[in-house]
């Protein structure tokens, strides 16, 4: 019963506030690139929009990882979400603002694009809703707060279900609306209301995780200011001298087991995925001439595999099959489906999309998990935070060049992300090697 009660004060609300924040986000996927060329851009400005909001998470996100530890998950997840929603409204301004063309250019290197007010706007709003992005790595370490090693696994599994059920709903919706007599304003005013209901979720149903820090979360609206006073409690693991340290930069979580390794994957992941995600929706637009439904259709296809994968499969699984041989066979599945989206073949693509799931499906989740394991629960906003960072570096990189490469090399792209999952495969699988080595050495010396 006790259990039962835990699940429901706190795995429940930070599932619904992460599928609710995934929801929003995936809504404008499918229809991004439309916006943009609709408003005068091209895949260059695509791309190097797409890479506002890394970019600037990249300063955000560490800086609200570690306040998260000093005030308390709760109240930057709300700070976060807040700034999501502004961005929307800047989103909804750009519809109504006449397309003046501020400049415009035709190269080899940039292609032929106008910049109108519109545009610029939109820039803006990835700026403001990327400084504030750093829900998704406060989000994982609250859910590290309130995991242990028996239910880890499962709970970043659900974690990665809800994210994917999000990426479901979300191009599906975006579809269906888009269709309509408003087009693509609709679903950007949906993303807008998801976000504001995601704020009131997070004030009023979920509890504060991080015991450190005193939980305002009954007191609503009522007292701004004393909603965000920083209260702490004291508390301390093991050596007090080592919790009164500041071991929350950069270099000192640098130096903590495997967290090098896995930096390295985040970076590399992210890299990856950028590439997919920037020159996907040009590739549909362009070379195979799909519709923003027909977008919809293929991610929400591939969001169904996962939530398989991530759900059902990972619970049954939880405890018999370490972190890193998930991420060794996911990595090694990422690699081929990569390689077969260079196909412009229907089946093929499908076929690709279906790896591709089930290889992310598997992969991700447990280096989550993995990482969560990692430093001490003081340290974990600080961890996730830089974590995020790399990822976000990494799109800034991926997402930029893709839109430039997309242009003269095309599907070739899509090899390069291939490369790059290799790399992660031998890096995991010698990694692998080694931990069954060293768990093999006391019953030889035995």
């Amino acid at each position: 019963m006790k259990a039962i009660r835990f699940f429901r004060l706190t795995i429940f609300p930070i599932l619904l506030v992460n599928f609710i924040g995934i929801l929003g986000y995936s809504i404008v996927i499918p229809i991004l690139i439309f916006i943009v060329t609709d408003l005068g851009g091209n895949g260059f400005i695509y791309g190097v929009l797409g890479a506002m909001y890394p970019f600037f998470q990249l300063i955000g996100a560490p800086i609200l990882g570690k306040l998260s530890d000093r005030i308390g998950r709760k109240k930057v997840l709300v700070i976060s979400q807040a700034g999501t929603f502004l961005a929307w409204m800047l989103f909804l301004l750009a519809f109504i603002l006449p397309k003046t063309v501020l400049w415009s250019s035709d190269s080899g290197f940039t292609g032929n694009y106008m910049m109108t007010l519109p545009l610029v706007l939109l820039f803006v709003a990835r700026i403001f809703d990327g400084f504030t992005g750093g829900n998704v790595s406060v989000a994982n370490a609250y859910l590290s707060d309130i995991s242990d090693d028996h239910n880890r696994d499962k709970n970043f599994g659900m974690m990665g279900a809800s994210t994917s059920l999000g990426f479901v709903l979300g191009p599906a919706v975006a579809g269906i609306l888009a269709s309509t007599f408003l087009g693509e304003s609709l679903p950007i005013l949906l993303a807008a209301i998801i976000s504001l209901v995601a704020i009131f979720i997070i004030i009023i149903k979920l509890p504060e995780s991080n015991p450190c820090v005193v939980d305002t979360g009954s007191i609503g609206f009522k007292s701004f200011r004393r909603f965000f006073q920083v209260e702490h409690k004291e508390c301390y693991t093991g050596d007090s001298s080592i919790a009164k340290e500041n071991t929350n930069t950069f270099w000192n979580i640098l130096k903590q087991d495997q967290i090098a390794l896995l930096y390295m994957i985040y970076f590399l992941t992210f890299l990856a995925f950028s590439l997919f995600y920037a020159g996907l929706p040009i590739y549909a637009s362009t070379i195979l001439e799909w519709s923003s439904t027909e977008l919809g259709v293929f991610l929400a296809y591939s969001s169904v595999i996962m939530i398989l994968i991530q759900g059902p499969l990972l619970s049954f699984l939880s405890g018999k099959i370490s972190n890193l041989l998930f991420i060794v066979i996911g990595s090694l599945l990422l690699a081929i489906s990569f390689y077969l989206l260079s196909f412009s073949n229907i089946v093929i693509l499908y076929l690709a999309n279906t790896l591709l799931s089930i290889g992310n499906g598997m992969m991700w989740p447990n280096f989550l998990s993995l990482l969560s394991k990692t430093g001490n629960q003081q340290m974990q906003g600080a961890i996730q935070g830089y974590g995020n960072s790399m990822g976000s570096f990494a799109s800034i990189f991926g997402l930029v060049i893709s839109g430039i490469l997309f242009e003269s090399l095309q599907t070739i792209v899509f090899i390069i992300g291939s490369v790059i999952f290799l790399l992660i495969f031998l890096f995991v699988f010698i990694s692998y090697i080694k931990e069954k080595r060293v768990s093999r050495t006391p019953e030889i010396i035995n």
